[in-house]
């Protein structure tokens, strides 16, 4: 099973992978991007969590999403030690248009695939995700 999840996972991942290259993000940039798009900010815990990357890693690619103006950093009104990430306008825009590359891939594989298969298989991950993570 652990080796046709890991195949599966490569082929979807080469392929979004080459859809947003066309947009000039990576897969880690659009799940940032994607977390973001709700327009509440929210804390490095929570993004790195949602990304699926170490805190360092994280770290310095939201550097360089605020170096090129896709996102911007303030303290959190609540708590001012809590420092939380939004989306910038032009972020706004590349996530629109990430967005819709993503749409247009998962459609492309819908139709290889069979969209009522990938329902299935996305239904029965989350399942299988949310019984192996509580405990």
């Amino acid at each position: 099973m652990a080796y046709l999840l890991t195949s599966l996972e490569r082929r979807i991942a080469a392929r979004l992978a080459a859809a947003l290259a066309a947009t000039g993000c990576t897969p880690d940039e659009w799940r940032v991007l994607a977390l973001l798009a709700d327009g509440a900010g929210h804390p490095m815990t929570e993004i790195a969590e949602y990304a699926l990357l170490p805190p360092p890693t994280l770290t310095k690619l939201v550097d360089r999403m605020v170096a090129a103006n896709r996102v911007y950093r303030r303290a959190d009104t609540a708590d001012r030690r809590r420092i939380l990430v939004f989306l910038s306008a032009r972020g706004r825009r590349e996530q629109q248009a990430v967005a819709a590359a993503v749409d247009a891939e998962r459609d492309a594989l819908a139709a290889r695939a069979g969209k009522e298969e990938l329902d299935l298989l996305a239904a029965l991950l989350t399942r299988l995700t949310e019984r192996l993570t509580t405990d």
